[in-house]
């Protein structure tokens, strides 16, 4: 009983000693290696296994439990931490996207203000700024995006975050390479122009009878190609439009001028009456033209004047022959000066050369067309007209619209005198019977088919025979007879 009673006590100390140097992470490793001590003391004496067994199981799980409270406190702390920073990060977020959504409508409302009055500048500025407010709001969605995925690997927070970063180097790089491609163009533009000019300037200095042609002053420039009466078919329906344009800007400052239209109807119709179609005044009743169209009665003015000329190689402007003289290098020479000329803006060009042929018609034309008593009506002064008279070019809106018909004109005059033989201008008369093949109505006609019955109110535009037999056809208005 002494010997049990001493290898039960050797038994505890060696136990002890293991707790105290393994207190938690051999814990279990100790209290197997006792269970085997007990387990081998217990075989010396199987028959006292009641009295000797010994078991710290309770021990081990009281440990084991306050290991993982303690864990499990410490992942809590960590979530509250991780949800507050969260929480301020997004509070953050909002504040930044109000404060852009307020600057992108602000940035809004002056681009809705630059509209009226018409300020290039600021609309640009503004039309920037709001981009940019856009752009500052597609960067706040991907944080907002990144920040509710939460943690979807490191490697793609990485991605987001290089591609938020990169984004609005891309835009402005691609922004850079549209303006790139508009600066060539117009760089292109300004070649083109520079040649013009600089023909122009070297035509007018040379001493020859050569360079008194009123028409072209420009040099062949390569390998010119043959006009064609497409070309100029497609280019009599831009001086139609161009003529539709600045008539309507024309009635327009009429009608807020309080003019009376009728009656300055009844005076156009009165120049166009011929005196051999007198006869054929007494069918047509001027009031009807007056107060339904009126605009037709004012293009027929216009283009009366503007095309008045139009046969001569300079309209007059001078007694020059050199159609005459040299014609086939003069129509080279009237083609090239087409190519040239219509690229190029007519403002910017009688910016420079204010006194070259074609400024000098645009000056001709405008007297002819602008009484002084109109303009004086119209705009209050006659500051236009004097600068005009000085050999200046007006920067109006009214000049400028004026100056697009005269370009237009002005080309067709050169393809006319480049085209050989030369096409033929006619007019329709007043009174004259309507005939399909040769003229057109300016008014709707119900069907698309002229009723029978119609003769010609007053011509609107002139028609042209070209030498390939085909017919641009003269705009007329009709009347019906009585």
């Amino acid at each position: 009983m002494a010997t049990k009673v001493s290898n039960f006590s050797d038994l505890i100390q060696r136990v002890a000693a293991s707790c105290l140097l393994h207190p938690l992470a051999a814990g279990r490793q100790e209290s197997g290696e006792a269970d085997a001590l007990t387990d081998d003391v217990i075989e010396e004496d199987p028959d006292e296994e009641e009295y000797y067994e010994y078991n710290n199981s309770s021990e081990d799980e009281e440990k084991e439990n306050g290991v993982k409270g303690a864990e499990k406190s410490r992942r809590i702390a960590t979530v509250w931490n991780n949800n507050g920073e969260k929480k301020k990060e997004m509070v953050t977020l909002m504040e930044e996207v109000f404060e852009a959504v307020a600057e992108m409508k602000k940035a809004y409302v002056r681009l809705q203000e630059a509209h009226c009055p018409w300020d290039p500048e600021r609309m640009r500025a503004a039309d920037v700024a709001v981009v940019g407010e856009l752009r500052r709001l597609g960067v706040l969605r991907e944080r907002f995006r990144r920040g509710t995925r939460g943690g979807g690997g490191q490697g793609k927070g990485h991605v987001a975050m290089l591609k938020e970063v990169v984004a609005p180097y891309e835009a402005a790089v691609e922004d850079l390479k549209r303006e790139v491609k508009v600066k060539e163009v117009e760089i292109e533009n300004l070649k083109e122009k520079l040649n013009t000019v600089t023909c122009l300037s070297n035509g007018g200095k040379k001493g020859r009878s050569l360079s008194k042609r009123k028409v072209s002053c420009s040099q062949v420039l390569g390998a010119a190609p043959v006009p064609t009466p497409e070309l100029f078919e497609a280019t009599m329906c831009q001086v139609k439009e161009a003529s539709k344009s600045f008539t309507s800007l024309l009635l327009s400052l009429m009608r807020e001028a309080r003019w009376d239209i009728a009656a300055a109807v009844r005076s156009i119709e009165a120049a166009t009456a011929a005196p051999d179609t007198t006869a054929y005044t007494t069918t047509i009743t001027p009031s009807v033209i007056a107060n339904h169209h009126a605009k037709y009665a004012l293009e027929s003015y216009v283009s009366r004047k503007i095309f008045q000329g139009f046969d001569h190689e300079t309209f007059y402007m001078d007694g020059s022959l050199s159609s005459l003289l040299n014609p086939d290098q003069y129509h080279r020479e009237c083609f090239t000066q087409y190519r040239d000329m219509k690229a190029m803006d007519p403002v910017e060009l009688l910016g420079i050369l204010p006194t070259c042929n074609f400024g000098k018609f645009c000056s001709k034309k405008y007297l002819a067309i602008v009484h002084p008593k109109m303009e004086e009506s119209l705009f209050g002064d006659l500051e236009q007209r004097n600068q005009v008279m000085a050999g200046n070019h007006p920067r109006s809106q009214f000049y400028g619209e004026f100056l697009g018909l005269a370009k237009a004109i002005w080309l067709l005059h050169l393809l006319a005198f480049s085209l050989d033989p030369s096409p033929s201008q006619f007019e329709a008369s007043r009174g004259a019977e309507f005939h399909p093949h040769y003229m057109e109505s300016v008014g709707k006609i119900s069907g698309g088919r002229v009723p029978t019955g119609q003769i010609v109110g007053f011509p609107v535009s002139p028609g042209f025979k070209l030498g390939n037999g085909s017919v641009v056809k003269a705009r007329v208005y009709l009347v019906a007879r009585t």
